[in-house]
């Protein structure tokens, strides 16, 4: 049986690096015309296919309710960033695609993005890097590459 109290000092620890590390990377956004919302959101929709992703993989990967992913998404469509339309495949559903204004604004921050994580990161060998994400993907209950 697993050591309550370290089981608890290891939650607490990560909880407050990954806390940490979010405020570090967080300022990406500040001055951008994006938020990290909306970030998420084309993070989602432009891995998919053809920049495509159902708005219920997008509300999968985010962080915050549905009704609140569907609002975002509609703000989003508003500013030209997405497109949405209803989903052939599901007659409740809805697919949502990133206009190039979209994915132009995510590409450009996604770049900066980028290295700001891999620099706060680079303080993990990559060894120590593949085994925080498959210890991370084994809390979530995902498999390690997906």
């Amino acid at each position: 049986m697993t050591d309550r109290r370290l089981a608890i000092d290891a939650w607490e620890s990560l909880f407050r690096a990954q806390h940490e590390v979010f405020g570090d990377i967080s300022g990406d956004f500040e001055g951008t015309t994006l938020s990290q919302a909306e970030y998420d959101v084309l993070l989602t929709v432009t891995r998919g296919e053809d920049q495509t992703a159902r708005l219920r993989d997008v509300t999968a990967n985010m962080l915050i309710s549905q009704p609140s992913v569907s609002r975002l998404v509609d703000r989003m469509v508003t500013r030209g960033l997405l497109s949405k339309c209803a989903d052939p495949d599901d007659g409740r559903g809805a697919l949502v695609h990133a206009t190039d204004e979209g994915a132009a604004m995510f590409r450009r921050l996604a770049s900066t993005h980028g290295r700001a994580i891999a620099e706060r990161m680079s303080v993990l060998s990559e060894g120590e890097l593949t085994q925080l994400r498959e210890l991370t993907a084994k809390l979530r209950r995902v498999e390690p590459g997906c």
